[in-house]
């Protein structure tokens, strides 16, 4: 008797033990199947406009699957297109269109996904009291024509252009959409190599003047009306203000693997509808306007 009883305490406690060991390898296995089955290193370099948002998705991402590695790397569209055609990075981070870049036939190698909106502001110290620019007014300014703040209606200082380097897709669709195609002034300008670096030079230098993508836009610059307009993701949207591009992310044909995954989830509600617009990014479905 005593022995049947024993068996049947040890047989209901293997059942019990058994039981929560399914539950608890039930409950563990999708995550463990995902992140298990996706793994790699991705290597994205280019627009440093899009650099905030691939990088904050790439560390969401790396989260969700820890045995991959995304590396996110700055340089401007064309170091972003130009290394992506030549296989030295996965992913080419850009402001512009390939072909506006690239010749064609090196164009059509490319893929390109387009993951977001992004608008442009004219930017100043906070010190210069002008609020609102024209179109002229800018193409005089950053031309030469115009280099002392009180001959558009400010204080009596000089004008301090902060120029972007040719490589920079950001000062590509300024030149565009701006200028009219017209070459900036280069005797007296300085030039910066990123958004971050020409925010802090505008911030730092009396009189100065820049662009810069909104997502790098805070209390540090003053960001201006153009043409009376301002400078928001409502506006873009609404086409009311003209001074935005699509962001691109570039593969050498189609990609596959963790490549392809970490696309996918740049145009998934995870990053669409959390860090793209609270960096101020526009969603590309919410465009009126192509």
């Amino acid at each position: 008797m005593l022995n049947s009883r024993f068996a049947k305490v040890a047989i209901a406690v293997l059942l019990i033990a058994s039981f929560f060991t399914f539950a608890a390898c039930g409950s563990k296995q999708p995550q463990s199947a995902d992140s298990g089955n996706l793994s790699g290193n991705i290597t994205v370099a280019g627009s440093t406009a899009l650099q905030p948002l691939a990088e904050q998705a790439a560390r969401m991402f790396m989260e969700k699957y820890p045995n991959v590695a995304i590396t996110v790397q700055g340089g401007g569209s064309g170091t972003g297109l130009t290394q992506v055609v030549q296989g030295a990075i996965d992913i080419g981070n850009s402001d512009i269109f390939a072909e506006e870049k690239l010749d064609a036939n090196t164009a059509k190698s490319l893929v390109d996904h387009k993951v977001a909106v992004v608008g442009f502001a004219v930017v100043v110290n906070k010190d210069v009291t002008v609020d609102n620019l024209t179109q002229q007014q800018l193409i005089d300014i950053f031309t030469g024509k115009i280099t002392n703040w009180k001959d558009v209606g400010g204080p009596d200082m000089k004008i301090v252009i902060i120029n972007r380097p040719a490589s920079s897709g950001t000062r590509a669709t300024f030149k565009k959409v701006v200028l009219k195609g017209q070459e900036e002034a280069q005797g007296f300008a300085l030039t910066e190599d990123s958004s971050g670096a020409v925010k802090k030079a505008v911030a730092d230098t009396k009189g100065a003047i820049s662009y810069l993508a909104l997502s790098y836009v805070d209390d540090t610059v003053k960001a201006l009306k153009y043409e009376g307009v301002e400078p928001t993701a409502q506006n873009i949207i609404d086409g009311k203000y003209p001074i935005w591009s699509y962001e691109h992310m570039y593969t050498k044909g189609e990609p596959t693997g963790a490549a392809k995954a970490f696309l996918d989830f740049m145009m998934s509600d995870e990053v669409q509808k959390g860090p793209l617009t609270k960096l101020g990014f526009i969603p590309v479905t919410e465009m009126k306007t192509k």
